[in-house]
Parts: C-alpha cells; structure tokens; sequence
C-alpha cells in the first residue's frame, strides 16, 4: 500500500550516488579508509573521542555491552548475573545482548508523556544489586541525564545508551548519546541518515574502543595500534598478527559502500536534524491541547524521529479505529517502537524481574501508535492531523 505520508523517505541525492560509483570503480569494498573517514567525522559530530562503525544498530548494542564484559576495568566490567535496569518500551535489541552475556533484566515504565522512563520508579528501582542502567532515548527524545546522574551519583552503576533513534537529540547543549560510558546509533533507511544499513558506537574511553575494534572484527588483533589495551603490544611482524585471536568476538564489519555513504550524509546531518525540529514544533503547537491525543512531551532538544500519538486516558477511542482513520487520510503508522516488551512471549528466556507495574508501558502498547517525520516540510500533513 503506497501511503501519502510514509514513515520514512530518502535523503540522498547526487553526492550519495557519486560516493557508490566511486567505492564501486575502486573495486575494495570491505572496510577500509571511507569507513574510517566516516568514523572521525561522525565523532566529531557528536563531540566524542572515538567511534566505531559496523553493520546495524543491533550490532552496535551487542558489541556495547559485550565491551563491558571484557573491560579489565573493575567500575566498568559487568559479569554474569549483574541487575541492568532497562525501559519496558524500546526495540527487541536494546535487550537481546544484555540477555545473552547473561545479565538480569529489570524492566521499569515509562512516563506516558515523555516516553522515557518514569524517573521515579527509576530512582525506586535501584538496588544495591544494580550494576548497570540502560538508557534509551525513544523516538528522538533524550533522557533527562540531570536526573538520572543524581539517581546513580555515589553508586557503582555504568550507564550506557542506546540512542539508535535519536541521533542530533541534545540535552543540556550535549549530544545524547554522550552521557553514557558508550552510547549507539543506527544509521538504517527509516533513521535520521541513512547509509543502507549502519550502526556506530562512540566512547570517550580508549580501552572500551581497543575492544569494540578487536571485537568488530573476529575478536582479532589486527585493527588494534601497536599499543593498545587488549593485548598490549603487537609484534611487529603482519604475518604472525594476521591471525591472532584475543576476544571472542564477532564480524560486524560495515562495507566501504557504508562509510562513503556516511560520510555524504553526516555533512548533511545538521541540516536534518534542523528541519525535523521545525517539524517538531510546529506538530508541538497544533496538537499540544489535542482532547483524544497525547503528543511526546520534548526533553532537552528532540531530534523527532517521528510523532507518537497516544490516546489519552478514559477516551473512548481505540487505537484500531485511530489507524484506519490514519490510513485513510494517507498516514503510514506503526506502534511506538516494540510497545511494552515485557509482553512479548520472547521474555520467557530472560532472566528477569518487572518492577512495580508496567501501566504505562501497556497503554501505549495498547493505545499508542507513532508517524514519520520527514527533513522537508509536512504543514500539510499537521493541518490534516489537527482535524481528526
């Protein structure tokens, strides 16, 4: 079904099939210098000292939290068994890798407006038995990292983030995505910039990037400097390195098409960021007093990768009439993210705990739906919205 107002459109143009062409006439396409280049400039962007690029955001998340697992770093390591309390609302793969290094899930609500978490079943669920917090910034919404640093402040607890949805989001003049010890992207079709398929993950930790290189790559040794915080010191012979296995690792690799790609798309990066804001705000004046509708309350600076729209409380409307009518008019709409995951029959392999209740994390998934925004102007679509 072709829809008026799709979720997601492309943002390439020229400069996206010149790079393809010129990666193609090269004829290397496995990681090399496009992917690097892409790297430095994307750290730049965010303001952090390191980042490393692979195929998916999944992928990002997975080798995150597998880096924590092989830091020799005491504050940072997690081991088998450690409390990570995570959001009920976010996508299958902020948990899946947290699930299998062996953690224990705690899952806590959300705060229906904000959509991030209830910061104050948060703060209650923090127990001397948490090691770690997973913060996810949901819809291009970032967290208010005030809050929780006071939560966390004197405690032995990591806090990392999975942002795969809100790349350009700030809070407090800081890139979301910076707050943590590491922070993900995802750089798929339907996301702020595309590169086909991507992921990246930036720290301003050396040792945690040593180990997201070996880690990208087989678990060898061979994209790590001379001196570096997984095996010390190479030889300096490429023969013997070529093949040196030192974290059990996977291969996550991007292709040289993805790092050209992203390196067209990161210098458009600001540019998006600030005509899907101007959307933002102009859906934040129509529909803020909307009498059947909750819009996604704004923390910091939101980089709106869509538009959540929840039915309110005690409304008689239902989400299943709210989509045909959405349909009808020409929206493409989906549920928020995976809606609350704890429902999902999957779960029953976790090691986990639900604390207090998820009600909010059910109405939405219940009653809540999001639709796209777009790096163009949609005043037609908010004015088409306002009239539902």
């Amino acid at each position: 079904m072709s829809f008026k107002y799709p979720l997601a459109t492309a943002t390439w143009d020229q400069a996206e099939q010149d790079a393809i062409q010129r990666v193609i006439a090269s004829g290397m396409f496995s990681m090399g210098a496009n992917v690097a280049e892409f790297e430095r400039r994307f750290a730049s962007y965010v303001g952090s000292k390191h980042c490393v690029m692979v195929n998916s955001g999944s992928s990002a998340n997975l080798l995150m939290v597998a880096a924590l697992r092989y830091t020799r770093n005491d504050g940072l390591r997690l081991e088998p068994g450690d409390e990570v309390i995570v959001p009920a609302v976010s996508w299958s793969t902020t948990y899946y890798p947290l699930y299998q290094y062996g953690l224990r899930l705690k899952f806590v609500d959300i705060d229906l407006h904000t959509l991030n978490y209830d910061l104050d079943q948060l703060a209650a669920a923090v127990s001397d038995k948490t090691r770690a917090i997973m913060a996810v910034n949901l819809l291009g919404n970032p967290n208010d990292f005030d809050r929780i640093r006071s939560i966390i402040a004197g405690r032995n607890i990591v806090l990392m983030e999975d942002n795969c949805e809100s790349m350009g989001a700030e809070f407090a003049g800081k890139k979301a995505g910076t707050y943590g010890v590491m922070g993900t992207f995802s750089s798929f079709f339907s996301h702020h910039i595309s590169t086909m398929e991507g992921g990246m993950i930036v720290t301003d930790d050396e040792e945690l990037y040593h180990i997201l290189l070996s880690l990208r790559a087989h678990g060898w040794t061979r994209n790590l400097p001379k001196h570096n915080h997984v095996c010390s010191e190479k030889s300096d012979d490429p023969f013997k390195e070529s093949f040196r296995f030192v974290l059990p690792g996977y291969n996550v690799r991007p292709l040289e098409l993805e790092g050209a790609l992203g390196i067209e798309q990161v210098k458009k990066l600001p540019h998006l960021i600030a005509e899907r804001r101007k959307n933002g705000g102009l859906m934040q004046q129509t529909m803020h007093d909307h009498p059947e509708l909750l819009m996604q309350q704004e923390i910091g600076a939101s980089s709106w990768f869509g538009f959540s729209l929840v039915i309110r409380p005690g409304s008689a409307w239902t989400r299943d009439e709210l989509v045909i009518k959405l349909n009808k008019m020409g929206f493409e709409c989906r549920p928020i993210v995976a809606g609350n995951f704890a429902n999902n029959e999957v779960v029953k392999y976790f090691d986990h705990e639900i604390h207090g209740t998820l009600a909010h994390a059910d109405h939405v998934d219940q009653q809540g739906l999001f639709i796209g925004n777009h790096h163009y102007p949609i005043a037609e679509a908010v004015a088409l919205l306002a009239r539902i």
